[in-house]
């Protein structure tokens, strides 16, 4: 008898995901989310379309794998709870793959290597990460930049000062309201070039990273799918025509 329910149970189960498989193959849009506010990677241009690295690279997947997309512009403050609602299928914004990360959410392969980048005043001393340590910083909440400070002085130091994006926190910096700002190394470097009053500080004790795009804990099929997409878009070339364009070199691995 309960061998004949769990059978039950299974074929159910296997229904279910048929189901969902077909309701995905009639051309039902995933919804992806990106914050747009995080250039190159996405960004809004001057006709509000959402555009960027991310933003070309997920088409690209999309169009090799033959899925159909909707990208919602979302805060990376609550891009993740967006995500574990079910308001979103899958998350591409920049998202550095990390353990903590791994334990609620699954990932892509990576499609970007990464690291921290400081931001300072032309002016300033600061050389490295601890040179931070009683200085006013400016963090996305939630991002790789934040865990960076929160590990150097305490995730309470009144110090760490948060804000929802990237360009928030480097005009909190230009504007002389914090010492210095951390955040991944491409948007950094994007942002302070329009600040000629700002310089990088690149510290060679920061770990190399990886961005991944991000889906619900247990969707292999969907997680397969982008993954072959991307192994795809890597071999055929499509991968550095894009990188080149939005970096201006070819793609070199760290």
């Amino acid at each position: 008898m309960l061998n004949k329910k769990f059978a039950l149970a299974m074929g159910a189960a296997a229904v279910a995901v048929l189901a969902a498989g077909a309701a995905q193959a009639q051309g039902r849009d995933l919804v992806v989310a990106s914050s747009a506010t995080y250039a190159p990677f996405a960004f809004e241009n001057k006709d509000k379309q959402i555009v960027g690295f991310d933003i070309d690279i997920v088409n690209a997947i999309a169009k090799q794998q033959g899925m159909k997309l909707r990208i919602v512009n979302t805060p990376f403050s609550s891009i993740f709870a967006s995500l574990n609602n079910g308001d979103v299928d899958f998350v591409i914004s920049g998202v550095t793959i990390n353990d903590k990360r791994k334990q609620s959410f699954d990932f892509s392969q990576p499609y970007f290597d990464a690291r921290q980048l400081i931001a300072v005043p032309k002016d300033s001393p600061v050389a490295s990460l601890k040179d931070l340590k009683d200085k006013k910083v400016s963090v996305v909440s939630g991002s790789t930049g934040d865990d960076v400070m929160s590990r150097e002085v305490g995730k309470t130091s009144a110090n760490i000062r948060r804000f929802e994006s990237t360009p928030l926190i480097i005009s909190e910096l230009a504007a002389g309201g914090v010492d210095a700002a951390i955040g991944d190394n491409g948007v950094i470097a994007y942002r302070v070039s329009q600040y000629p009053a700002l310089k990088t500080v690149d510290d060679a004790s920061f770990p190399k990273e990886h961005f991944g795009i991000v889906v619900r804990k247990g969707d292999k099929a969907l997680q397969d799918k982008i993954n072959a997409g991307l192994a795809a878009i890597r071999a055929d070339g499509s991968y550095n025509v894009i990188y080149k364009k939005w970096f201006n070199q070819d793609y070199k691995p760290q």
